[in-house]
């Protein structure tokens, strides 16, 4: 049995949510507002319907914008559909950051896409999508491969071996599928051997317990969902009632487990998990770690107000758990989460910011840090032009030369290497490394990003 998911989906149209891809009625006119809610709202994926088809390359193109924003800062995975008539449409979305795509399988093309596609990125990145279950039995090679002109997709150096019916290409290319007709489950279990998230616009929120106890279905996307998102925490009560699985945090250690000063509170150091920088200090009582391990979302108990608060309700600053550890007296809690914006009220990206003092001979080689603190200063000469600067040089120069400059290291830091000199190697990676970060600045791409792509593959 899979860990079942709710997945609310965006209809997305102009910027705006909109009610389906036959109503462009708007139900939220900042579809990135609405992301970010279903993300506090416990949703474990977002289903975004790229409605720009047949609008033009610009709309196209703002469409991508959104879905590459939703992606960036999204605490759930991004599942990415519509307007796709090429490879080139697949690799956009996954670029800007989807984790997967489902091809449509109402669309001809979308079929013959599906090899490509998953020998390209991946199997695990390919979803399909169907209506109808006889679409199953159709036989891939009566399928019009002259649709695939002008996809520059690579097809005919192996993809029209591909044989059978579209059942089994879907089984051998694609990692799940979306049913679109929740009426044809009962059709199509048997034909696939593959998650199942069924799309149940049609369906009452109250039967939703009943679709999930069948061991196919992986998940349940759809208005359904989108429009009671608010409820998801507490249909996963209802399933963990039941005996279904869920996605969840699960603590290991009971409260009463845990020692705790006066008033029965305890010590919260919160750390950014992504480089362990510590942001602030807070304290729990018992209703607020209870609400942190229910909600996902930091809360805590003010001292001063006497009262519990979820971190970022009244900022927008929330911070998503990742992980809590206690120490070795059970008496403080470490709290690793993912911070929206910035952790103080004062505006700082953290709370510790007024030095007493400290050390000439602190460590600076943490690589990461390094990175950043390089990378920080190339974005400044961008927006503070020293006189006499190599990087500025670089940047007026344009991105002609800073690509030229990016080939040449590359090349010699093969050289390099190919002379068995690990300390030559060094430099030459140390100058390779500073040009491709000054490329990442002219193109606007930050270490996060890149970490994230190399994070996933």
């Amino acid at each position: 049995m899979y860990v079942k998911k709710f997945l609310p989906c965006i209809y997305l149209k102009n910027g705006s949510a909109v009610t389906s891809d036959e109503d462009d009625t708007i139900i939220e006119a900042d579809a990135y507002s609405l992301a970010m809610k279903f993300c506090r709202d416990l949703a474990d994926g977002i289903i975004i319907y790229d409605l720009s088809e047949g609008m033009g390359d610009e709309a196209h193109d703002e469409a991508l914008k959104v879905i590459r924003a939703i992606c960036g800062d999204s605490e759930v995975p991004i599942y990415a559909s519509g307007n796709i008539k090429r490879l080139e449409d697949v690799k956009k979305l996954i670029y800007a950051g989807c984790s997967k795509v489902i091809l449509d399988y109402d669309k001809e093309v979308n079929i013959l896409l599906t090899s490509a596609a998953s020998g390209r990125f991946g199997r695990d990145k390919v979803y399909a999508a169907v209506s109808f279950p006889q679409t199953l039995n159709t036989q891939v090679e009566s399928l019009d491969r002259s649709l695939l002109i002008g996809t520059d997709t690579n097809y005919h150096s192996g993809d029209d071996k591909d044989t059978g019916s579209v059942a089994d290409l879907a089984v051998k290319y694609c990692s799940g599928v979306l049913l679109k007709n929740i009426h044809a489950l009962d059709v199509i279990e048997g034909d696939v051997d593959l998650p199942i998230i069924v799309s149940a616009k049609d369906l009452a929120f109250n039967k939703i317990i009943e679709f999930l106890k069948k061991d196919s279905v992986a998940g349940v996307t759809g208005n359904v969902i989108s429009l009671n998102s608010s409820e998801i925490s507490s249909i996963k009560d209802i399933c963990t009632e039941n005996g279904i699985i869920v996605r969840r945090l699960e603590s290991k250690i009971k409260w009463s487990d845990l020692k705790k000063g006066p008033n029965d509170l305890i010590p919260v150091i919160i750390q950014d998990y992504k480089n362990n920088e510590v942001l602030m200090l807070a304290y729990m009582n018992e209703e607020a770690f209870l609400n942190t391990l229910s909600t996902g979302l930091m809360t805590y108990y003010s001292r001063s107000r006497e009262e519990q608060w979820v971190k970022g309700e009244t900022s927008g600053h929330y911070q998503y758990v990742k992980s809590l550890t206690a120490d070795c007296d059970k008496d403080t809690i470490l709290a690793k989460v993912s911070q929206v914006g910035v952790a103080c009220h004062t505006g700082a990206r953290s709370c510790f910011f007024n030095e007493i003092t400290g050390s000439e001979d602190v460590d600076e080689s943490n690589p990461l840090m390094v990175f950043e603190k390089v990378y920080d200063v190339i974005k400044d000469r961008k927006i503070h032009p020293k006189e006499g600067s190599y990087t500025n040089y670089l940047l007026d120069k344009g991105i002609d030369k800073i690509l030229k400059k990016v080939g040449e290291e590359a090349t010699e830091t093969i050289i390099a290497a190919k002379n068995h000199s690990n300390q030559e190697t060094v430099y030459e990676i140390s100058d390779l490394l500073y040009h491709l970060m000054v490329l990442m600045a002219e193109k606007d791409i930050s270490w996060e990003e890149v970490t994230k792509e190399l994070a996933g593959r």
